[in-house]
């Protein structure tokens, strides 16, 4: 993967905007950031959202690249699913925009 402060190429940056523009997504990634990684029954309840909703938000994120998920079982054998925020960088410059644009594999998609 290329390194957190590179400008990421147009389809990778709009996917990360998508995931971001969100007001769910960008709570979780608050929480795993403020608090490290954390498995999804007890995010859902720190954020006050059901573990499906929950689950929908962190799958888009993992599409993005901003999170990642590890399934481990516990000690009582119960299989929990942590997930931890990426580092990452976006920068939003017009040269970085004009970069990203020139990248887009299908650039007349709306």
């Amino acid at each position: 993967m290329k390194s957190k402060n590179a400008i990421p190429d147009g389809d990778r940056l709009l996917a990360m905007l998508a995931a971001l523009s969100s007001p769910h997504r960008l709570r979780i990634v608050a929480a795993l950031q403020a608090g490290g990684r954390n498995y999804v029954s007890q995010m859902a309840r720190e954020l006050g959202i059901s573990r499906p909703l929950l689950h929908l938000h962190l799958q888009k994120l993992e599409d993005a690249g901003l999170v990642t998920s590890q399934l481990e079982l516990s000690a009582d054998g119960k299989a929990l699913n942590y997930f931890e925020v990426v580092d990452f960088t976006i920068e939003l410059s017009p040269a970085a925009i004009a970069q990203a644009a020139a990248s887009l594999t299908n650039p007349t998609d709306n």
